[in-house]
């Protein structure tokens, strides 16, 4: 039973893990806690459920379409409503998150309703296979891996690429960077899309596991995400993905062997985020935040 218990919280964390990074990649770059990430991750559930509810697309094509979508929000997001307070206090742009995130959720219960939709699960995402003994859907199996598959395509991104490199420098100083010629604002767009393609992911996965998509669904899960970011470590980027295993395996096993706490897992994260600002600020794998290098 614990070993089982682990692969679902394998699963769950390594879907908080794809939204973190996103909030990990745009603080490291800006110093914002993008608030309006975790609606974005629900647009990718909606644009997926669209895809094949209304399309008729294959699922892997509906998870394109769900990607490049929110990717195409996330850098118009940014246009939009960060390019232009860039010199703004720092409180302002926060201010702005928290306004991109209202309106997205009130757009989508306008034009969508509140009530939440089915998600259509193909049916290969929920067969159950059998690997040493445990028995798991096979979306549980899929998630970490393509966890692991986008964690190393961002890595190989940041540290192997111009643009990785460029994205890093904006890390130290976004001054010095236009000094030398970069356009920081294309830079800081490209991360936003990044990220937002990442939890386009965890929320197309999200909604396959827990098979509905409604406007509110990133909320709750978007601030998880965002406990899983500092408790791994904020600016980093592996810290991220410990992070979101750290606080799926707690939630899942918790709640497992202690029946009676079900009620209340949903404060595992914040417990967690509590603990680590009061002893380590900077996070498990975190440095100095205004030094922070992925």
């Amino acid at each position: 039973m614990f070993m089982q218990q682990m692969v679902n919280g394998f699963s769950l964390g390594s879907m908080y893990a794809l939204i973190a990074i996103g909030y990990t990649m745009v603080y490291g770059v800006l110093r914002l806690i993008n608030f309006a990430h975790g609606d974005i991750m629900m647009v990718g559930g909606f644009l997926g459920f669209f895809g094949i509810e209304v399309l008729g697309l294959p699922f892997a094509a509906a998870v394109l379409l769900a990607i490049v979508g929110a990717a195409l929000l996330g850098m118009a997001s940014d246009r939009v409503a960060y390019r232009p307070l860039r010199e703004a206090p720092k409180i302002s742009l926060l201010i702005t998150a928290i306004g991109v995130s209202f309106f997205l959720e009130n757009a989508f219960n306008v034009f969508f309703g509140g009530v939440p939709r089915a998600f259509p699960v193909p049916a290969y995402l929920e067969v159950m296979v059998e690997f040493f003994g445990l028995m798991m859907p096979m979306s549980a199996v899929i998630v970490p891996l393509l966890t692991a598959i986008l964690l190393g395509i961002i890595l190989w991104i940041l540290f192997k690429t111009k643009y990785g490199m460029a994205i890093r420098a904006l890390a130290f100083d976004v001054g010095t960077v236009n000094l030398m010629g970069i356009d920081a604002n294309r830079v800081i767009t490209l991360v936003f899309g990044m990220g937002s393609a990442l939890a386009a992911v965890g929320g197309i996965f999200w909604a396959v596991n827990y098979p509905s998509v409604e406007p509110m669904m990133g909320v709750l899960v978007g601030l998880k995400a965002f406990a899983a970011a500092v408790v791994g470590g904020i600016g980093s980027v592996g810290g991220a993905v410990l992070g979101g295993l750290i606080i799926g395996f707690t939630e899942v096993v918790v709640v497992a062997f202690f029946p009676e706490l079900g009620g209340y897992k949903d404060a595992f994260a914040f417990i967690f985020l509590i603990l680590i600002l009061l002893f380590k600020p900077t996070g498990i794998l975190g440095i100095d935040f205004e030094k922070s290098r992925f």
